[in-house]
């Protein structure tokens, strides 16, 4: 049983042929057993203290209670626990309540949803009416995209973006192009031209398994040249890439030029929801015809945190200042062990294992060293591209990365992880 489930990843009981749903279901419930009885279950971990560079788990199974440094939050900036943050969300919940009552069109857009989107469309330097707020960054892909296109459009997306924007896909014509290959992108672009009535190409500002970023100048030019529309979804690159965090956009000064971002707060903005920037006609559009966002209740008064949040991006800069010197330290580090951690340019620092096997052991390992971190596995990255994903925050401190680099010491001489890169 061990040995035939140990070959196995999640993508294995989505759809098993021939069984009905409780049968998947526990077939899929064994998986679990085996996942947790053997210590590889980073899953669903139950944690008993806020996000932050330090997290205490609960006991179960093998995992011990107590505290563990945390690279499983992508809190990037520390967000989540700043007291000026907090006491936005207490002070919206104090004049609101705890929900908004009703969708956004039929009762439930209040004040702070405004003065939300105002910010947003000033911090992207839009003007006001260009930004819409979803309940979730999820959905700020999935429902804009379900909205937009349709089977007489295109979605030309590089290979490496999020489940989300794959979900709003699906109902139109889909392109999918080798990871950051502009040639690939050229080639669909040319073989596309005057066959559909919109062409978008889709990608990230950063990815958020290798963290790398998205050449983006040379993809709008492209993009453009061709008669296609951008949309770049930057949730990892908010708060953490650019002069003032304002992104890959920022960093690549294509702000003004791109067509469509998407992003979420639920990274450096510290809450839960994400946002559109467009054309203020097509916000427009969105708002009645995104069913998602039409017929879901609006965001509760604690998303007034985001709007502090968004402030102290620009009143706290060095914020993201000691974010780099915390990802130049760490990187440092792996990379002196003999780590691969393949192109990452952001917050997002994998070490690349490769073997699905070792990948797992080293999950387990460095929790019992008491470093909480993601195994990454198919169907999340291919089947030969296992790795150990980690995200820095600002709020990380040296005693934390040295443990966790102390950490990957040990794993690498217990299973040679660095030779197996080799």
């Amino acid at each position: 049983m061990s040995n035939y489930l140990s070959n196995k990843s999640f993508k294995d009981f989505e759809d098993i042929p021939h069984m009905d749903i409780f049968q998947r279901a526990k077939s899929h419930a064994e998986y679990l057993d085996f996942l947790k009885s053997s210590g590889y279950m980073n899953y669903r971990l139950l944690v008993t203290s806020g996000c932050g560079p330090e997290v205490t788990l609960a006991a179960d199974g093998p995992i011990k209670k107590g505290q563990y440094v945390s690279f499983v939050c992508n809190d990037y900036l520390g967000f989540t626990q700043h007291p000026e943050i907090k006491r936005a969300a207490m002070a919206g919940i104090e004049k609101y309540g705890t929900g908004a009552g009703a969708s956004p069109l039929i009762g439930g857009y209040l004040d702070y949803h405004q003065e939300l989107e105002d910010k947003l469309s000033d911090f992207f330097k839009r003007p006001r009416g260009s930004s819409i707020a979803y309940t979730t960054g999820y959905t700020s892909n999935s429902a804009s995209l379900q909205c937009l296109l349709k089977k007489d459009d295109i979605a030309i997306v590089d290979m490496a973006v999020h489940a989300s924007v794959y979900e709003g896909i699906q109902g139109t014509t889909i392109k999918r192009f080798l990871h950051n290959n502009l040639d690939a992108l050229e080639r669909i672009l040319t073989n596309v031209k005057d066959k559909y009535r919109t062409k978008m190409v889709i990608v990230d500002g950063v990815y958020s398994q290798d963290g790398d970023i998205a050449p983006l100048k040379d993809i709008l030019t492209l993009t453009h040249q061709h008669g296609g529309i951008l949309l770049v979804d930057d949730a990892h690159g908010i708060g953490v890439i650019g002069d003032t965090g304002r992104g890959a956009l920022e960093y690549f000064e294509v702000m003004d030029q791109v067509d469509i971002i998407t992003g979420t707060f639920s990274k450096t903005f510290s809450n839960v929801g994400g946002y559109v920037i467009a054309d203020p006609v097509l916000i427009s559009y969105l708002q009645f015809q995104s069913r998602q966002y039409a017929f879901s209740a609006a965001a509760t008064p604690a998303i007034a945190g985001v709007s502090r949040a968004i402030d102290l991006l620009d009143e706290e800069p060095h914020w993201q200042k000691k974010l780099w010197e915390n990802i130049a330290y760490y990187r440092k580090g792996l990379k002196d062990l003999g780590l691969d951690i393949g192109t990452s340019a952001s917050a997002i620092i994998p070490v690349k294992i490769g073997d699905v096997q070792k990948n797992c052991e080293a999950g387990k390992l460095l929790l019992e060293c008491g470093i909480y971190t993601n195994p990454i596995m198919y169907p999340a990255v291919s089947l030969k591209d296992s790795r150990i994903r980690m995200s820095l925050m600002a709020t990380h401190t040296q005693e934390h990365l040295d443990k966790a680099l102390n950490a990957f010491d040990y794993v690498n001489k217990k299973l040679n992880i660095a030779k197996s890169m080799e």
